[in-house]
This record gives C-alpha cells, sequence and structure tokens, in this order.
C-alpha cells in the first residue's frame, strides 16, 4: 500500500484522481460481474450490503472530510466551523436538488415509488440511475482530497485521500453486486445487467477528476469542498440507503452491516492517513 501512496504522491493530482476514482469503478464493476456466477441474491444479503455502504459513507464525511475541513479552516471557535456548515448545507441542498429532478427508482422500492420527474423510462434505467446519485458524491470526495494534498492545505495527505478512495472502493464492491441481481431478477441478460451494474459507478472518474480540478483552481473553496462532499454523502446515506435496508425483516442485519462499514472505515483513514 505505501508504494501506491508513494506512486500517487509523484503524479499529477488530478492525474492521482483519475486513476483513484477509475479503481473505485473498477471494484464496482467486479461487484456487478458476480452475476455471471449467481442467479439469485439472498435479502438479508443485500440489506447488509447496503448497511456496509451507508456505514463507510458515514464515517469517511467524518474522518476524511468533515474533520480534515474544520481543521484547515482560518479562526477560532464557532467562526472556525463556518465553512463546515456552509459547504455540508450546500452538499445537502445539491444533492436534494438533484434527488428532485432525477428519474430514479431505490432497491428495493415498487415502481410507483419512482422519484425525479415523470419518464416513461424503464425500472432497469432508474434503478442504475439510483445507484448513479450515490456515486457522485463519493468520486467528488476523493478528487477534492486529492487536490487538497496539492494545493499543499495541512490536514490534506495522499495516505488520506487513498484510504479513502480504498474504502469507497469496498463499499463499491456490494453496491455494484446489489445494482446487477434485481435487474437480472427483472429478466435482463447477465451481459446486460453487468453492463447496468458497472455504469453506474462510470460518475465517479468525472465528478473525482472535477473534484480535484476545481479545488487546485480555486484554492480557497477546499474547506467548503470537503464539507460539500460531505453533506452529498450524509444526504445521501439518510434518504436512499437506510430507507433501501428497511423494507423487510432484516433491519438487525442491515444495522450490523452499517456498524462494520463505519469502523473498516475509520480503521482505513486513522491507519492510512
Amino acid at each position: 500500500m505505501q508504494a501506491v501512496i508513494d506512486y500517487l504522491e509523484n503524479i499529477n493530482p488530478i492525474l492521482a484522481a483519475l486513476y483513484a476514482t477509475l479503481f473505485t469503478w473498477a471494484l464496482t464493476a467486479a461487484g456487478a460481474g458476480l452475476v455471471f456466477f449467481f442467479k439469485t441474491m439472498n435479502r438479508a444479503v443485500l440489506d447488509g450490503m447496503l448497511g456496509f455502504t451507508g456505514g463507510v459513507m458515514v464515517a469517511a464525511s467524518f474522518w476524511s472530510l468533515l474533520a480534515p475541513g474544520i481543521a484547515m479552516s482560518p479562526g477560532e471557535g464557532f467562526v472556525k466551523v463556518i465553512p463546515a456548515a456552509v459547504g455540508f448545507l450546500l452538499g445537502a441542498l445539491f444533492i436534494f436538488g438533484l434527488d428532485k429532478v432525477l428519474p430514479h427508482l431505490h432497491i428495493n422500492f415498487k415502481e410507483s415509488e419512482k422519484e425525479g420527474i415523470e419518464t416513461p423510462w424503464r425500472r432497469t434505467t432508474l434503478l442504475t440511475l439510483a445507484i448513479t446519485l450515490h456515486n457522485i458524491p463519493e468520486g467528488l470526495a476523493v478528487g477534492v482530497l486529492f487536490g487538497g494534498v496539492a494545493a499543499g492545505f495541512e490536514g490534506a495527505s495522499v495516505g488520506a485521500a487513498a484510504a479513502l478512495a480504498l474504502g469507497i472502493g469496498l463499499q463499491n464492491f456490494p453496491e455494484g453486486f446489489a445494482v446487477a441481481m434485481p435487474l437480472r431478477r427483472f429478466g435482463l441478460s447477465r451481459r446486460k445487467s453487468w453492463m447496468y451494474g458497472q455504469a453506474s459507478a462510470i460518475v465517479e472518474p468525472m465528478a473525482g477528476v472535477l473534484g480535484a480540478w476545481a479545488v487546485l483552481t480555486f484554492q480557497p473553496i477546499l474547506p467548503y469542498a470537503l464539507s460539500f462532499a460531505a453533506g452529498a454523502m450524509i444526504f445521501v446515506v439518510v434518504e436512499e440507503v437506510i430507507p433501501e435496508t428497511q423494507q423487510d425483516k432484516y433491519t438487525d442485519i442491515a444495522t450490523m452491516g452499517f456498524i462494520g462499514g463505519f469502523i473498516i472505515m475509520m480503521a482505513l483513514d486513522v491507519g492510512l492517513g
């Protein structure tokens, strides 16, 4: 792992963000690839995986984004937390707006419960877009952190950025499986189910490059940008991920999955950051 960190430290930060988010996309594709080996998916496993995803995202929001954002903000007392509060709110509002506009359907929800503007799009497309909504803030978070390292901000490190990418990649693996298997159940071929599953994460490299570029171009925005990504991720967890795990009788499994995901992401950030 140290060799990877050393390599990322010595290349262009935008390129580093691209490589890191291509890694997270690749793990989504690998997870979706399980559709070639399994015919069905146990509902308890699915809810546990989604809980794990939520735990990783919440832990990353604090340990990798909010805490460094507050630490590098100027001032003392309440003044020091203003950039984090403003960025967090803007990030949540950004995803709130996308949630109202982008047509999508949560995993485990009925087609009559789809959200966003009215559209004739098929259920398969709507499910893929729901996971895509998860992945936008994740890619943005990785890119912003790499941009912060290059800009020389205290509290931002390549180790922390790599830890974030690794944690998001780990939760992307079950997430890819979680979107591909329902598509297979709806009658799509294994190949098409995999294609839709991996496509849900293709926005991560785009968001990662955009985040790194924005911080390098407008360096003073870094504390706001880190908190923006955190607010977006927390909104996704509360509005999208947690409700998806509460539709059946496996809520305890989902909760323990959340706890496990939180612990793993916390350990990665502290251990590598």
